[in-house]
């Protein structure tokens, strides 16, 4: 399974460690999984992936739903 948001696509960015030497090596910034349940509208509960960023846009848009 590879490591990418199911609600927005967000997956690895690429890019350099550099040391105080400026010596230049690969690196890979993964983006910050978690694992939530949703239920769908059948009754079902499914696990997808989600970006904590993403799950912090989610519930800010749901109190915001709530208040109006």
């Amino acid at each position: 399974m590879s490591r990418r948001c199911q609600v927005t696509g967000k997956g690895p960015l690429v890019g350099n460690n550099v040391s105080h030497a400026k010596n230049h090596t690969k690196r890979r910034q993964l983006p910050n999984l978690r694992t939530v349940r949703i239920t769908l509208e059948d009754g079902t509960r499914k696990k997808i992936k989600v970006a904590a960023s993403t799950l912090r846009t989610m519930k800010k848009k749901a109190a915001q739903a709530e208040i109006a």
